[in-house]
């Protein structure tokens, strides 16, 4: 049996002795996206009172940088491939700091919500190349288990920390302090991936696919405009169900041409991989539980417990804690226990946790709220990374940028999706639980109606009778939502579970390159090493 490795033209020279500062840059660059996913939900209540948004103008600040993030990271991952990984890096860095400063000059909603969509650009870019970087840098498989569990565990207690961080910010610099942050990270981050990371030139010098980029963005947005807008106009609406149509109509569209075009921005022929499919299913129905459950639980400490903004950021510090126990351990646990097993109980972790989110008894007492939250965390950590590595593991080092795109694609969407969806159950259901507020004037009804945040701002100017039935009203509604919500999350970490146990193989076996490589590939690649085996031996 003949064994064929391929060596990349391009292939840097040997960084052994620094490949571990390598992989602290990628995670110093991977942390500020991360925080960034989760920084503004602290921030949100006193965006309300700064520039009186509306519930779904808070829901669109969070889901716009999600959005482009997600739609522009197979395109991003591609350009790092062509035109190489360190320069895209450093272009997203620049990028996002950049648009981070613009997002602190804001006065209306409406540029907040740009300023976060032209974040997402740059992120776009940093985020790919950073686990593509990694996987090039870390080609032993045990080794680059180990990396990737560290950078999965960082990325995700990056998404913990956020809202820790953004409530320090908060109360002591004001709302504008999320985004201003960022600027000395990216500065920072830039200087040290100069120093540190060699160009890696060319990788891939096949043609780009804009139209491919252009039908996943066409594919996602109408999707999320639907759901996130549908308690406001009604899931029958008419703008509703067309904005459905359209996501359907430009997904089958984006698949199609994707399998047609000769060099595809996305190979979809990679999903008939069990392995990649599988993993890729997981990690997108387990980011839609962290990302939406972290939007609801930041406004629940606020609004509902009356915490201030540093008090709610450390209330979410178990999960960043969970998240650091979870993270580094889990490959060592795959080497013992293999793939499965792991994400199964991971997963497992998490689910009960999702459950105990939705009960009273449990989020009303600080104990048994904080070690719910470290649990949440703990599966989490153990969950990302082995499913991350059965992503890349499952791909050639070749593929290592598209596949890394994936691999964020799937965690982005994921997240967006689940702030979108657990978002609007929660309003519907919030709309249907406060009642008619026969109590309140009129005109100020329907807005005392759209949120929480909305209702308190009403209650203010009202009377001490009537404002203190609001807030109760209100009070009461979020609780019943919150339940609700949490109870579909539940049912969708359920899901991931029951995928994860159907479909991911038990240990992770290398990819075969052959099987991955059209003619087009073999021809920028040349033979490395050669090995014959007896089979009779």
């Amino acid at each position: 049996m003949s064994l064929i490795r391929f060596r990349q033209r391009d292939e840097t020279p040997d960084i052994d002795g620094r490949r571990w500062w390598i992989l602290a840059v990628l995670c110093l660059c991977v942390m500020v996206i991360g925080v960034d996913n989760t920084i503004l939900n602290v921030a949100l209540p006193s965006i309300v009172r700064a520039l009186n948004a509306t519930g779904s103008q808070l829901q669109w600040m969070v889901d716009a940088y999600t959005i482009v993030f997600a739609c522009l990271l197979l395109t991003a991952g591609s350009l790092g491939d062509r035109f190489g990984r360190r320069g895209a890096l450093c272009f997203g860095l620049l990028w996002f700091g950049a648009f981070s400063t613009l997002a602190s000059t804001a006065s209306t909603p409406a540029m907040v919500i740009g300023a976060r969509a032209l974040m997402g650009v740059g992120g776009a870019f940093i985020f790919p190349t950073t686990l593509s970087i990694l996987t090039n840098t870390f080609v032993d498989p045990v080794q680059r288990g180990r990396a990737i569990g560290v950078w999965a565990g960082v990325s995700g207690i990056g998404i913990a920390v956020g809202p820790l961080a953004g409530g320090f910010l908060v109360e002591r610099f004001g709302w504008q302090a999320v985004f201003l942050v960022n600027v000395p990270i990216c500065v920072t981050a830039f200087v040290l991936a100069r120093i540190f990371i060699p160009p890696s030139g060319r990788s891939d010098e096949s043609p780009l696919d804009p139209l491919g980029a252009a039908l996943s963005i066409l594919s996602l947005v109408p999707l999320l405009y639907a759901i996130i807008e549908a308690p406001d106009h009604g899931w029958l609406a008419t703008r509703t169900v067309t904005g459905f149509a359209l996501a359907a109509l430009f997904f089958s569209l984006f698949w199609v041409w994707e399998l047609r075009c000769d060099q595809p921005m996305l190979d979809v022929r990679f999903f008939r991989n069990p392995r990649f499919s599988a993993a890729s299913a997981t990690i997108t129905l387990t980011f839609f539980a962290l990302f939406g459950s972290t939007f609801l639980l930041t406004e629940y400490f606020q609004f509902v417990l009356h915490y201030s903004p540093l008090e709610a950021g450390m209330m979410m510090a178990p999960v960043a804690f969970g998240l650091m126990a979870g993270g580094p351990i889990a490959p060592r646990l795959v080497e013992r226990w293999g793939t499965k097993r792991v994400v199964v109980t991971g997963l497992s972790v998490v689910t009960c946790a999702m459950a105990a989110y939705a009960s009273d008894t449990v989020m009303s007492s600080l104990a048994s709220g904080l070690l719910v939250r470290l649990v949440f965390g703990m599966g989490m950590g153990i969950t990302a990374a082995p499913v991350t590595e059965s992503i890349m593991g499952s791909l050639p080092p070749h593929r290592a940028g598209v596949g890394s795109a994936v691999n964020d694609t799937t965690r982005q969407t994921g997240g967006a999706v689940g702030v979108a969806v657990l978002g609007s159950v929660f309003a519907a259901r919030y709309h249907a639980a406060i009642g008619g507020l026969s109590s309140v004037p009129a005109a100020l009804r329907a807005t005392a109606r759209e949120s929480i945040g909305t209702s308190l701002q009403v209650a203010r100017g009202l009377d001490r009778a009537h404002a203190a039935a609001l807030q109760q009203a209100a009070h009461h509604a979020f609780l019943a939502a919150m339940r609700v919500t949490f109870g579909v999350g539940t049912a969708i970490v359920v899901l991931a579970l029951s995928v994860a146990y159907r479909y991911l193989p038990a240990r992770a076996t290398a990819p075969v390159e052959e099987e991955w490589l059209s003619a087009e590939d073999e021809a920028r690649h040349e033979p490395l090493v050669i090995s014959v085996e007896n089979a009779s031996a």
